[in-house]
């Protein structure tokens, strides 16, 4: 699977670690920064390009990394197209693609320790979106996307 992998400097570390595994489970990921732990990088740079690769279809799905996992998924669900959660386990993390139709997953390095970050990022790329009531509900999200007023582009 293409993937698109971001973090801020507060996710550095965590990043590297999905990186590692990703790529060892097979994924081709592209990595979008930042490429350090010490510069102080702003977060809505990564969600945003890491949303932007997936809406334009470089990447099948993102993944995200920041403190808390919040700012970046805020930034991403910015790009019109991009549904980002912030998951914090397992669970949170397939229901978020399979009830939300989540096409970022972005997890908070200072709230999710590595193994629980890999097998909520594992249960995310292994789950699928469902249909049913799911599909009207992420088509009012489409149509938020299409009538926001700020959303000039």
């Amino acid at each position: 699977m293409q993937l698109a992998v971001g973090a801020d400097h507060a996710g550095y570390d965590l990043k590297v670690v999905l990186l590692e595994h990703l790529r060892a489970a097979g994924h081709d990921v592209v990595d979008l920064g930042t490429t350090d732990a010490t510069t102080s990088v702003d977060w809505p740079d990564y969600g945003r390009m890491v949303a932007e690769a997936v809406v334009e279809g470089t990447a099948e799905l993102g993944i995200c990394v920041c403190g808390s996992g919040i700012g970046v998924a805020i930034a991403a669900s910015k790009v019109p197209g991009c549904r980002a959660a912030t998951v914090h386990d397992v669970t949170s993390a397939h229901l978020a693609r399979e009830h939300n139709h989540a096409n970022v997953c972005c997890l908070g390095a200072r709230l999710t320790g590595p193994a629980v970050a890999i097998e909520a990022v594992d249960a995310f790329l292994a789950a699928h979106p469902l249909g049913d009531r799911h599909v009207r509900r992420v088509a009012k999200l489409d149509d938020l996307d299409q009538r926001s007023p700020r959303r000039t582009s």
